[in-house]
C-alpha cells in the first residue's frame, strides 16, 4: 500500500519513496516512534528483521498500513539485510529509498526537505545521496558532516539553509535515488556490519557522484552502545561492544587495500586505528576481550577475510 503524501513544488514526490529499516532486537517503544515518524513521510516501509529472536517484530508493527515485513530466522548481516530490502523496494517500483536504523527518529518534514534538496541539486550534478543532520539522542550534540583531510578531517556543522558537499554520509537517514543505487551497486555483504556506508560512499565518489548533507533536515540518532564524557572530545567518546571491535578493525584494514578508497582517508585513519587499539585495550573494560577482538580483526583484515564473526570468536 502507498501512503498519500503531498509532492513538493520541485516535483519531488514523497509517495515515491520507500523507507527501509533493519531491526535486530529493537527496543519496542523506540521502534514504534521510529516507524510512526517514517510512515507519515513516505509511500511505503520495508522492515527487514535480522533474526531478532526473542523480540517479536511482527507484533510490534501490528497491522500498520503501508508496511512490508521480511523476517530472517538468523542474522545475515546488515549488508545483506539492506540489499534484500532494496530489492523489495525496487520490485515495488519506488524511485528512492530512505535508509533507516531502528533507533533513528525523523523530524517532521525531513523526507520532503531531503527530496527537495536532492531534486534541485540533481539539476546540475549527479547526486548519490543526501542525508540529514542528526543530534545524538543521548547528548543532544549536533553531528557534523565530514570532508576528508590530512592530518585531520574537516567537520562541518553548517547552519539553516545550507547544503554541504561531503565525502561521507552515515547510512541512517540517507535518501538514495534507485538509479544511483543500481549504478554504484549494493552494500558489500562481506563487510557484514561496520564501515558499509563508508565503502559505499567511496564507490559513489569514485563513480563521479556527489554526496550532500542537508542542514535543514533533522533526525535523532545515536552511534555505538554508550557515549562517555571526555574533556578531550566535547562530543564524547563512542563505545562499542567488544565483538563490534572485530568488524571495526577488520573492515578498516580491508578498505585500506581497495583501489577506490581515498588515500587521504587512509593517511588520517591509520593513526585513529592505533589510538582506538590503545584506548580500548588500556582504558575500557573488559580490556582483554576488547584487545582479543581487535587483534583478531586486524589479522583477518590483513588476510582479506570477510563475512560474519568466525566460529568460536563470539
Amino acid at each position: 500500500m502507498i501512503q498519500q503524501v503531498a509532492a513538493s513544488p520541485t516535483g519531488f514526490d514523497p509517495s515515491r519513496v520507500c523507507a527501509v529499516i533493519v531491526t535486530y532486537g529493537p527496543d519496542a517503544a523506540l521502534l514504534r516512534r521510529v516507524v510512526d515518524s517514517v510512515l507519515q513521510q513516505v509511500g511505503h516501509l520495508v522492515v527487514f528483521d535480522n533474526g531478532s529472536g526473542d523480540v517479536d517484530v511482527a507484533a510490534l508493527l501490528g497491522d500498520a498500513a503501508g508496511v512490508s515485513l521480511i523476517a530472517s530466522p538468523h542474522n545475515v548481516g546488515l549488508g545483506s539485510a539492506l540489499n534484500r530490502a532494496y530489492q523489495k523496494a525496487d520490485a515495488l517500483g519506488f524511485d528512492h529509498v530512505l535508509l533507516m536504523d531502528q533507533d533513528s527518529v525523523l523530524a517532521p518534514g525531513m523526507v520532503d526537505v531531503l527530496g527537495t534538496a536532492l531534486a534541485e541539486l540533481a539539476g546540475t550534478e549527479r547526486v548519490a545521496a543526501v542525508g540529514p543532520q542528526f543530534r545524538d539522542s543521548r547528548s543532544g550534540v549536533l553531528a557534523p558532516f565530514v570532508r576528508f583531510g590530512f592530518p585531520l578531517n574537516h567537520k562541518l556543522r553548517g547552519g539553516r539553509g545550507q547544503r554541504i558537499s561531503c565525502d561521507f554520509l552515515i547510512t541512517s537517514g540517507s535518501l538514495v535515488p534507485m538509479d544511483a543505487l543500481r549504478e554504484i551497486g549494493p552494500m558489500d555483504e562481506g563487510l557484514f556490519i561496520d564501515n558499509l556506508d563508508m565503502d559505499w560512499c567511496f564507490r559513489a565518489k569514485r563513480s563521479g557522484y556527489a554526496l550532500y548533507g542537508i542542514c535543514d533536515a533533522q533526525m535523532s540518532h545515536s552511534i555505538g552502545e554508550e557515549l562517555l564524557p571526555s574533556r578531550a572530545k566535547p562530543d564524547g567518546v563512542i563505545v562499542h561492544k567488544p565483538f563490534r571491535l572485530y568488524f571495526i578493525m577488520r573492515n578498516r584494514v580491508l578498505l585500506y587495500a581497495r583501489a577506490y578508497t581515498p588515500r587521504v582517508w587512509i593517511a588520517q585513519d591509520v593513526p585513529r586505528l592505533v589510538l582506538k587499539l590503545v584506548g580500548n585495550s588500556l582504558f575500557l573494560a573488559p580490556r582483554w576481550a576488547r584487545l582479543r577482538f581487535m587483534l583478531r580483526g586486524l589479522w583477518d583484515g590483513l588476510r582479506g577475510r570477510t563475512g560474519p564473526l568466525p566460529p568460536g570468536r563470539r
